[in-house]
């Protein structure tokens, strides 16, 4: 098993060329190799000779051939994966020089969760700021969903808010850096706004907001759901865009189920209201999540290091 490994290895280095790995992903984009080829100015004939030899070098079937075109094998999918790496990798080093170039001292690629948007990530970005004044900072928001595979592909560094608890974790690295809770919130009008000792039988009547199906939040809101008689709100909107739930708790009388650390502040200043409502739910570890230690750039490392110091200020 050893020697095949190293014989891989051997022909990949001396043999494997960034074209063959372009064709590949986009092999595996278009279903087609007809398309592939005629997207990177090559011939079918001469397409189909370099998978092929992918295929020879590898030891392994990447394509099943159908009437429709060509579906990527376990063994495609896993290559076309690592090319996607390698070329995120060669942008992301492109990058790196032309930041160096224009007097940068790196770049960061961030995605946050709603978790970590509002405290967590500025308090890092200042401390990371304070010692790499000229670092590039770029934050992308999403669900893991979207972010988790940005981060396979390396499009994004890393990932801060609620870890994952189930995909991804066999793939990637976790560090928790604390536990957060949910809290269900309310525009100051509501007429639940002043009641003390809330029971959730006093909120079925009203409509929600709540996350996404594919977020831990709501598969552990939907068990609880479940758990009181199979209770369905009368009306329910998903979102993650925080800006957009305050404005409609304002306006409506609605319920928000948030992260604790999300709200903090607007409770605090009076802009929304906590229900007195001790949710049997929700909590659950916040952190970081990356590929590897080799994976981050200095850059990278400096704002790892910013984000534990910054849950340690909370």
């Amino acid at each position: 098993m050893i020697a095949k490994h190293s014989r891989i290895v051997d022909r990949a280095l001396t043999r494997l060329k960034l074209r063959q790995l372009r064709l590949l992903v986009a092999v595996g984009t278009h279903g087609s190799i007809q398309n592939a080829a005629r997207e990177l100015g090559i011939s079918q004939p001469a397409a189909t000779k370099m998978i092929q030899d992918l295929e020879i070098d590898f030891e392994v079937t990447l394509f099943t051939r159908t009437n429709r075109g060509v579906v990527p094998t376990v063994f495609g999918d896993t290559l076309i994966r690592h090319g996607k790496l390698i070329f995120a990798q060669v942008s992301n080093a492109a990058q790196e020089l032309d930041d160096l170039n224009e007097g940068n001292s790196g770049r960061v690629v961030v995605g946050t969760l709603l978790a970590a948007s509002t405290k967590l990530l500025p308090a890092a970005i200042g401390a990371v700021l304070r010692d790499r004044p000229k670092i590039a900072i770029k934050i992308n928001e999403g669900t893991n969903e979207v972010l988790m595979p940005a981060l396979l592909s390396g499009e994004i560094d890393l990932v801060v808010g609620r870890l994952s608890s189930h995909r991804y974790r066999d793939k990637l690295q976790q560090e928790k850096l604390f536990d957060d809770r949910v809290t269900a919130v309310v525009g100051n009008e509501h007429p639940l706004a002043k009641a003390n000792a809330l029971q959730f039988e006093r909120t079925k009547p009203f409509d929600w907001i709540l996350p996404p199906p594919e977020t831990t939040m709501r598969r552990q809101i939907d068990q609880f759901f479940i758990s009181q008689g199979q209770y369905t709100p009368p009306f329910a909107i998903e979102s993650v865009s925080y800006l957009a739930n305050r404005a409609l708790l304002q306006s409506n009388d609605w319920i928000g189920l948030m992260p604790a650390e999300v709200v903090q502040q607007d409770v605090e200043n009076g802009t929304l209201t906590a229900l007195d409502w001790n949710l049997p739910f929700g909590q659950s570890p916040i952190g970081l999540t990356y590929r590897s230690d080799n994976s981050l750039s200095p850059a990278g490392q400096a704002f790892k290091v910013a984000l534990h110091i910054a849950a340690q200020d909370r």
